[in-house]
């Protein structure tokens, strides 16, 4: 058995350039495993669940690729299954290349990253678009309430293969919300530190009032 991503990826061409460039031998390992990952584990699924971007590749009628970045609160990529994610698809400025490439072509491949953590996982899947009048209990299950934007349609993908990439060359970033988590104990600390120093001050004042007081009497 094989791995599902190299089934997919190694192609007559992908295999001439490895072995040109002599990685040939060691991406036969990937060809030669026990596990196929076609589907999602609990460590995968967790991951989706905690991303708010990723980014989203097509392909078009003219053999062009499109990449397009995704975005959305936390847990806008829905994972119904260990087969099948979807995401609702908000209006946005209407040139809908993404939509028009998935209508002639339903491959599509995600790239996620945790930058924080310098994790990457790819995703090969098959795409179908649902709309709200096909079916309306799957966009109501998309739909996020915090979130004031007009679903136009869904992305349905089943997932054909799933790779985890190695970190190299990820920066770490972080979103404001992630930067007032990790200061939130040094800005508690910072706190106490003051309320410290305040309280020492008083202490101080109150002392030095007393001693005052002794020498006027």
């Amino acid at each position: 058995m094989s791995r599902a991503f190299a089934d997919i990826s190694f192609t007559p061409s992908v295999k001439a350039a490895q072995s040109l460039y002599g990685s040939r031998e060691d991406n036969l390992g990937f060809e030669l495993v026990d596990e196929k990952r076609d589907h999602l584990l609990e460590r995968d699924i967790e991951f989706l669940q905690a991303r708010d971007s990723f980014y989203q590749a097509t392909v078009s009628e003219n053999g062009w690729p499109y990449v397009q970045h995704r975005g959305g609160p936390v847990g806008f990529l829905k994972v119904f299954d260990a087969k099948t994610i979807g995401y609702a698809d908000f209006v946005g400025n209407a040139q809908y290349l993404s939509v028009g490439n998935l209508f002639a072509n339903d491959r599509i491949s995600l790239i996620l990253i945790d930058y924080p953590r310098r994790r990457r996982m790819k995703i090969w899947g098959r795409a179908r678009i649902v709309h709200e009048h096909e079916e309306p209990a799957l966009i109501a299950r998309l739909a996020m309430p915090a979130y004031r934007a007009r679903i136009e349609r869904a992305i349905i993908i089943t997932v054909e293969a799933v790779e985890w990439n190695c970190p190299q060359h990820i920066t770490p970033r972080f979103t404001g919300a992630e930067v007032q988590e990790m200061m939130a104990t040094v800005l508690e600390e910072n706190r106490q530190l003051k309320q410290q120093l305040q309280n020492l001050q008083k202490s101080q004042q109150s002392l030095a009032a007393d001693r005052g007081a002794g020498s006027a009497t």
